[in-house]
């Protein structure tokens, strides 16, 4: 029996989620090693809940340390089918101001030394991934964000950065050259991921400060960032507790539910039977 049907990832600046009742912490184990944190299961708006501080309690993995296969992995061995990502980003137009939150549909991957998929050891798999986030689960968080008083604007993109350095001014000025919203260092590894397992996922992105190319702007600092994140938090809070609640029971009209159906390009009995075993409950069904 599934123990959740929601995830919720938290950020920076979201260490915990209010308001959740019938508590119990879990640490989940994965053939991709420890998730980031144990995970905090309880009920939220009458709902099943799963959340997971995605830097862990204290906040101290850097986005370059995370273990995103393992932490996507842990969702969906608890039940989850959609997934909340929380995260604070730079804005890179000056639309986007601090504390306004953007719900991204388009990334672009500028980072270089992470693992982004469950493929490999043995099959080879493909995902469509033209439209990246669940239209469902992004219009879940708009409606949640206008029933809430809290700026949310549907659309934009998010550009996923290395780290843990901020942007250079010529970066910065590159990628507002190339029509991007915003810019973070998480959520792209966690949206391929959770494509992978068949989980519906979208992000709210957290505006924090104007990066770097803002005239007149200082260069950003941790302490201006921090800052913000306090008066964020609160408004993340209460938008995630609306979309629990607003969150479809039935998710079958996503595109993430069946995103896999087609993916793997390995003959069944190619497969070696470690990698068999590792991924069965992503892709058992298929095989």
């Amino acid at each position: 029996m599934a123990k959740a049907e929601i995830g919720i990832i938290g950020g920076s600046g979201l260490y915990n989620m209010d308001g959740l009742s019938e508590t119990s912490e879990v640490r989940v184990e994965t053939p991709f090693g420890d998730p980031s944190e144990s995970i905090v299961l309880g009920k939220l708006e009458g709902r099943k809940v799963a959340f997971l501080a995605r830097h862990g309690k204290g906040h101290r993995i850097l986005p370059s340390e995370l273990n995103f296969k393992a932490n996507i992995y842990a969702l969906k061995k608890l039940g989850v089918t959609s997934i909340l990502s929380v995260s604070a980003v730079g804005s890179l137009k000056e639309e986007h101001k601090p504390t306004d939150f953007v719900i991204p549909d388009q990334f672009i991957d500028r980072t270089f030394a992470r693992s982004s998929t469950f493929f490999g050891d043995g099959v080879v798999g493909h995902i469509a991934f033209g439209d990246p986030v669940c239209p469902i689960v992004s219009d879940v968080f708009a409606k949640a964000c206008e029933e809430t008083g809290v700026v949310g604007k549907r659309g934009g993109t998010y550009i996923c950065m290395e780290g843990p350095q901020f942007s250079t001014r010529a970066e910065s000025n590159l990628y507002r050259s190339w029509g991007a919203d915003v810019i973070g260092m998480t959520n792209l590894q966690e949206a391929k991921l959770a494509r992978e397992a068949e989980i519906s996922y979208a992000t709210l992105a957290m505006v924090t400060d104007y990066d770097c190319w803002f005239e007149g702007h200082d260069a950003v600092t941790v302490d201006q960032v921090i800052a913000v994140m306090h008066q964020n938090s609160g408004n993340a809070q209460k938008v995630v507790k609306t979309a629990v609640r607003l969150m479809p029971e039935d998710l079958s009209a996503s595109p993430a539910q069946t995103a896999a159906k087609f993916a793997i390009m390995t003959d069944k009995s190619a497969i070696p039977a470690q990698t068999k075993a590792k991924l069965e409950l992503l892709y058992g069904k298929y095989w």
